[in-house]
């Protein structure tokens, strides 16, 4: 059913421009000398910002029987077959931060990146930081992953997907480097090879998201799972900046296997087979061998 999210470019308009208008009001607020009276104002802003893909997301979805009862199915499509893409989806992102300050360890870097802080290097206005840390990727994953990425699919093959999606996944976030004292803002105050290093980590995430995605039959809590876990053990350790780097490297150099490996998923144009069988009348959902229409 991929071929029924059709609308790619408004879809992408919209989840870029509300945010994008939010976000731009909250930058403005957080440079003002009064910037703490607006305190509440700018933190309700940027998370209906951040809500902003999952509300156009809805507005697509909400009328049509077909997509609904599909991004139902894919939300509760749990199965023990999907079980090593679920392990992975958990354990990935931690074991390459891991990793990556093991690595940073043999050019001198201070094995106290491996201290759990209790905090985070950031602030967040009235809500907790670690609430965003966990919200943030549940409300975009619902909106990247319900509707976001299969409208591109639809049109393309996963890589030229997965490329798109990261270019306007990178730029979608631009703004935040304009809200003072928030992750992306204190990105580009460590300097300017860290603000790059994070637009170009997107890229590997992106592609080892979406292999993930459609190796577990497109499930959108496998996705939550990734970006959530990414989150929260890039903010737990007291890992040096330059670390992220080395782990950067290290997703590029699993990226470029898996696009060697799974070259037939990332470059062919043709549609996952589930997407041939026929499908309810009335509920969308798709039918097993001998059912009827």
């Amino acid at each position: 059913m991929i071929k029924d999210y059709r609308y790619p470019l408004r879809f992408y308009f919209f989840s870029t421009l509300i945010p994008w208008s939010l976000w731009l009001m909250a930058a403005y607020l957080s440079h003002r000398p009064d910037a703490q009276v607006f305190g509440t104002l700018i933190s309700v802003l940027g998370l209906i910002g951040l809500s902003g893909p999952l509300l156009v997301a809805i507005y697509y979805i909400r009328k049509d029987r077909v997509l609904l009862a599909d991004v139902r199915r894919r939300f509760f499509n749990v199965s023990t077959a999907n079980g090593k893409y679920v392990a992975i989806s958990i354990l990935l992102m931690p074991a390459s931060i891991l990793l990556a300050m093991a690595i940073s360890l043999l050019f001198g870097y201070d094995a106290g990146q491996f201290i759990i802080t209790g905090h985070a290097t950031f602030t967040s206005g009235v809500f907790p930081v670690w609430f965003l840390l966990v919200i943030a990727p549940v409300l975009e994953e619902l909106a990247w992953h319900s509707y976001g990425t299969d409208c591109l699919r639809q049109k393309y093959t996963l890589f030229t997907t997965s490329v798109i999606f990261a270019v306007i996944w990178a730029l979608w976030h631009l703004p935040l480097a304009l809200i003072q004292g928030y992750y992306h803002s204190n990105l580009v105050v460590e300097g300017a090879l860290h603000g790059i290093n994070f637009l170009v980590s997107i890229f590997p995430f992106v592609f080892l998201m979406n292999w993930l995605y459609y190796k577990t039959q497109r499930n959108i809590l496998v996705a939550i799972v990734l970006h959530t876990f990414a989150n929260l053990f890039n903010e737990i350790f007291s890992t040096h900046p330059d670390s992220k780097i080395i782990q950067t490297v290290l997703l590029c150099g699993l990226t470029a296997y898996l696009l060697y490996k799974e070259r037939a998923l990332f470059f062919s144009k043709a549609l996952p087979v589930e997407e041939s069988r026929p499908v309810h009348a009335k509920t969308g959902i798709p039918l097993v061998a001998g059912e009827g229409q």
